[in-house]
């Protein structure tokens, strides 16, 4: 795999770059409080006020493109906020090398990039060989909160869901109750646009792989390993 540009961003000044092993998250916010992770945070509408409205917890930001990343930085920096880390890369790069499995109580997904064609369809975040990546970042007892506007493509990430052992798939058939998440949210919900909402509870003795994924990624880690 070719590492991509990585940059991670800290509530002070510090920053670090070209990242290739997991983070001390421990060290760089100090604190007991849970750590929850959105990926694909946007223009961070719903990562800013949960570190606002929340400072006892502890939040991880994944943003790929750079003028959301830095729209959010700027904008919690101003704001004072000591209680998160932002980064900007690939999710699938970094949650398989550079943050460490198990750490967060959530872990927040709402309306990624369907990649509707399929020749694209390998760039999804929820696959059977990529999804153990995601919810390996959930600790035992967490939660997995999705949603998107691509029906077709929920449906499909909801059979994904179903079908991995040791996890609870539930339809959420309302908005969220403090309302919507995210600009995006706010929108479709103002256009009429059906949504497709998803809560996921890790069991305590969830597996590690997807059973439709397993032979992929255990091929792959042996190759790897020759």
């Amino acid at each position: 795999m070719i590492q991509p540009a990585v940059v991670a961003t800290l509530a002070g000044d510090q920053g670090l770059a070209d990242l290739g092993a997991p983070l001390p998250l421990d060290r760089l916010v100090p604190g007991a409080g849970d750590w929850e992770v959105e990926i694909g945070f946007g223009k961070g509408k719903y990562l800013l006020r949960r570190c606002q409205e929340d400072p006892g917890r502890r939040f991880l930001g994944i943003e790929l493109a750079a003028e959301y990343w830095r729209h959010f930085v700027e904008r919690a920096r101003k704001r004072g906020l000591s209680n998160w880390v932002a980064i900007r890369g690939e999710a699938l790069y970094l949650v398989s090398t550079v943050l460490p499995a198990g750490f967060a109580a959530a872990v927040h997904v709402y309306f990624p990039d369907p990649w509707p064609k399929s020749r694209h369809h390998k760039r999804r975040l929820f696959d059977p060989e990529t999804l153990d990546l995601v919810i390996g970042l959930v600790r035992p007892g967490g939660r997995l909160l999705f949603a998107t506007d691509f029906l077709e493509y929920g449906e499909l990430v909801r059979g994904i869901l179903e079908g991995y052992p040791g996890i609870r798939v539930e339809h959420r058939d309302r908005v969220w109750d403090e309302g919507p998440r995210t600009h995006y949210e706010a929108k479709y919900i103002a256009e009429g646009r059906p949504i497709l909402r998803l809560e996921i509870t890790r069991d305590m003795d969830a597996v590690s792989l997807h059973p439709q994924g397993a032979p992929g990624v255990l091929a792959a880690t042996f190759h790897e390993q020759d």
